[in-house]
């Protein structure tokens, strides 16, 4: 099958730029998903939120993508996701794009959708939706549906009751605001259909859980850009192993190969230890640096005493690879 080009017209413009912003951003660093801050009482906390994503910011991330998995959109009534989607368009003055998190229902992704572009974002990434499993027609009409409620471009993600065959994938593509998909199966026998499927233009992105573990994989397939939770605490050792990657690995010791023995690794396995690590064990790791972030809330869990300690070391570890300090 001839591979076809991603066509906008004139009125795409708007859509056009944002794709230009993301793909530029995408090749210059990893892809930023911060952390919501909330006070020890489980309340929002809007001031330390704007500081941990003025830090972010400070590092030059690719892009920033506030109120998704990691930033615990799923936690979020509506006025507290306005808060924090304005705070991160203000804090990032246009000089990286802004890509919220949506999700549920279309319905209700909708809601959020149109408080996202009231607060100025640049595009939104459609998280899987809640909780059935659908057939391709329904995963398609789901993008559909909340295309028709929104002018901003949309990323779908792909991850859990949701994967797109190749022929959904040449689907979506043709809605005139979808200009990507985040990968989080890390099936890379499908990934590669979906690719060579995929019009000319069309984003994709790494979101696999610790996706520096599998980013020389998903490179191989045509996908280099990848979201970064470590860069939520240790945006050093995030750039570190980036710039590593991109550059060949190929002198100093081979960073890429030492980060992920003794670094990358043993976190993916002191993740896998409790569900919902992967976003408890980020905000710790953060609190250890001092970052104003606060807990989890339920349904998810703080780490316990002895898994602290050993993100803490572990921590140290890492930041000793790449020559910083706790």
């Amino acid at each position: 099958m001839a591979r076809v080009t991603l066509e906008r017209d004139a009125t795409d413009e708007p859509v056009r730029d944002t794709v230009r912003r993301l793909r530029d951003g995408m090749a210059r660093g990893v892809l930023s998903f911060p952390l919501t801050s909330f006070h020890d009482d489980g309340s929002l906390d809007p001031d330390g939120f704007r500081a941990h994503v003025a830090a972010q910011i400070a590092t030059a991330p690719g892009a920033l993508f506030p109120a998704c998995g990691t930033g615990e959109f799923f936690s979020l009534d509506e006025d507290e996701y306005r808060q924090v989607v304005t705070v991160a368009v203000e804090e990032a003055g246009g000089r990286l794009p802004v890509v919220a998190g949506v999700g549920y229902g279309w319905a209700q992704a909708a809601r959020f959708a149109r408080i996202a572009e009231e607060a100025g974002a640049d595009a939104l990434l459609v998280l899987p939706h809640y909780l059935v499993a659908a057939p391709q027609d329904g995963l398609v009409a789901q993008l559909e549906q909340l295309a028709a409620r929104t002018r901003l471009p949309l990323i779908a993600y792909q991850r859990g009751q949701v994967a797109y065959t190749a022929a959904s994938l040449r689907r979506i593509a043709r809605i005139p605001n979808v200009i990507g998909l985040k990968d989080g199966h890390s099936d890379l026998d499908r990934l590669q259909r979906l690719t060579l499927a995929a019009p000319d233009g069309f984003l994709f992105f790494n979101g696999a859980a610790t996706a520096e573990v599998q980013a020389r994989a998903y490179a191989a397939v045509g996908v280099p850009a990848y979201s970064s939770a470590v860069h939520a605490f240790a945006p050093e050792i995030a750039d570190a192993f980036f710039t590593a990657l991109r550059d060949g690995d190929g002198a100093h010791g081979k960073p890429v190969e030492r980060l992920l023995r003794d670094f990358y690794v043993p976190l993916v396995e002191l993740r896998d230890r409790v569900p919902g690590y992967a976003v408890s064990l980020v905000k710790a790791a953060a609190r250890l640096r001092g970052r104003p972030v606060g807990p989890v809330r339920a349904p998810l869990t703080e780490p316990s005493p002895a898994d602290l300690a050993d993100l803490g070391a572990l921590l140290e570890t890492g930041l000793d690879l790449v020559g910083a300090t706790l």
